[in-house]
């Protein structure tokens, strides 16, 4: 059974609704320049054929700004611009049919340019996502700080949301995100009491793939099990693509989304005598690539290999080079080592 999400105000943004359900939404980030229309209008597209329910472009310019027009006339997902240091930058991104903009409160600005962007999101229905990074909180809240702790953060929040009531602006997302998993764990679980918004989960500059991984989920499964969390990105110093699979893997194993492509696959030991590293890296890639909704088990040796393999939807156990194949429990045939990957994409292609 899913685990519940807790109560959140409902946001519209573009064709989807973030918060008030028990749903989490998933989302990356293009790494290419925005007014490189093209090129982000593909990358966007991969992540979403692959489960991305928005994705986020940076601008950095009015060049950036103005490209929104036209990547939004070539994908089906929501947009959302990412804007520091220049609020006209946002307001542009507004006007050009941005779905949802990011701002940044420790470097957008003060009341007045915070003011303009909410009047122009009021005029075209803009969501806004405040999102607070530990390596950019406001100033004067940082000065005397020489490490930033969910109490700043939770802080920087506050100065920002007084803004937007005076303002009677209320379609919000929020986020605190930092690098260090323990803060930013703290800082989501008193945002969770404190605001009604929705919330996006992430650890920022998690870094490269395997760190980046392992650091977000420490991050996230705590959350994400406790009903936090309406919408999550796990940032990756690595191809966006990378991220929406790493999502699907974490909201798939907590149970959080209940199908999608699934593997398990041993180790590997001593006891090993069939090619197994090499056959479950690529059954992981062809089920992720193809979003088979399937659970696989590789399994290399007779101590849990047949109970797994029979507990999979498909099931390989393998010993003395020969595999045994299993569909829902249920034994098939069996095949030999350098026949195994054809003969298992081939059941594969079944489930699509």
């Amino acid at each position: 059974k899913n685990i519940p999400r807790l109560s959140t105000k409902q946001i519209k943004i573009g064709n989807i609704t973030i918060g008030g359900q028990n749903k989490v939404l998933i989302q990356s980030m293009c790494n290419i320049k925005t007014s490189h229309v093209s090129k982000v209008i593909k990358q966007i597209n991969e992540c979403a054929d692959l489960g991305a329910d928005l994705m986020r472009v940076s601008v950095l310019d009015e060049k950036d700004a103005k490209a929104i027009k036209k990547i939004k006339k070539g994908i089906n997902i929501p947009l959302v611009a990412d804007i520091h240091f220049n609020y006209k930058f946002a307001i542009s991104s507004i006007r050009a049919g941005a779905d949802a903009i990011r701002i940044n409160p420790g470097n957008i600005g003060g009341k007045k340019e915070i003011t303009a962007v909410i009047n122009e999101c009021k005029k075209y229905g803009t969501v806004i996502r405040i999102g607070v990074n530990s390596g950019s909180v406001c100033t004067k809240i940082d000065e005397d700080n020489s490490k930033i702790t969910s109490d700043i953060m939770i802080k920087s929040v506050k100065k920002m949301l007084k803004i937007f009531k005076e303002n009677d602006f209320d379609n919000i997302v929020l986020s605190i995100k930092g690098s260090d998993v323990l803060e930013t764990v703290k800082a989501y679980r008193l945002a969770s009491k404190k605001f009604k918004y929705p919330l996006h989960l992430g650890i920022t500059e998690a870094g490269p793939k395997e760190i980046g991984t392992i650091r977000s989920s420490a991050g996230l499964a705590p959350l994400l099990i406790d009903g936090i969390g309406d919408t999550i990105r796990i940032s990756l110093s690595d191809d966006p693509v990378e991220e929406i699979k790493a999502c699907k893997r974490l909201l798939r194993d907590l149970g959080i989304i209940e199908k999608g492509p699934r593997l398990i696959s041993c180790p590997t030991c001593g006891r090993t005598q069939v090619n197994l590293i090499p056959l479950a890296t690529k059954i992981l890639d062809f089920i992720e690539t193809n979003d088979i909704n399937v659970t696989v088990a590789v399994m290399g040796c007779v101590v849990n290999g047949p109970g797994e393999a029979k507990r999979a939807d498909i099931g390989i156990a393998g010993g003395k080079g020969v595999w045994v194949l299993f569909k829902k429990g249920v034994y098939q045939y069996s095949c030999k080592d350098e026949l195994v990957y054809d003969t298992l994409i081939k059941e594969l292609l079944k489930y699509k």
